[in-house]
């Protein structure tokens, strides 16, 4: 799917739940789309200082904030960076993202057996998940075959 399909979509589900999709989050967003892989905040910024240079740091990390709520993009805890969700637009979906850590590549991944073992462990201790992203790290086959 493109960067501009993504958009339409994206603007689709913001107006159905009447959320403002400014021109400064359509530009994170398209920044985003138009990327493989995870980015940190400030590689944006600088992208995003070429469309607007009077981007700021709480530009970007307010448009960033927006963008998660809306289920378009996850923030990755361990290295401070944000991708591209696969799942579009689906909030509360449970999140397992495979980090290597040789190259860098984010592969987000939905395992349903995953996700119930570890409801029912946290039922069990009576413990309420509100949200969920295990972020695991590793080797990817890429870098495991060289």
């Amino acid at each position: 799917m493109t960067a501009d399909s993504l958009l339409q979509q994206a603007q689709l589900v913001c107006q159905k739940k009447g959320a403002r999709f400014t021109k400064v989050r359509e530009q994170v967003f398209l920044l985003l789309a138009n990327r493989q892989g995870a980015v940190g905040a400030y590689d944006l910024l600088a992208e995003l200082k070429e469309l607007d240079a009077a981007a700021k740091p709480a530009t970007i990390y307010r448009a960033l904030d927006f963008l998660s709520k809306q289920g378009f993009v996850h923030k990755i805890e361990s290295i401070n960076a944000f991708i591209m969700c696969h799942h579009f637009g689906e909030c509360n979906h449970p999140v397992q993202l495979l980090i290597c850590d040789e190259c860098g590549h984010v592969e987000e991944i939905q395992s349903n057996n995953f996700d119930l073992a570890l409801r029912t462990m946290a039922d069990a201790n009576g413990f309420i998940i509100s949200h969920q992203i295990i972020e695991a790290h590793g080797r990817c086959k890429n870098c495991n075959n060289v």
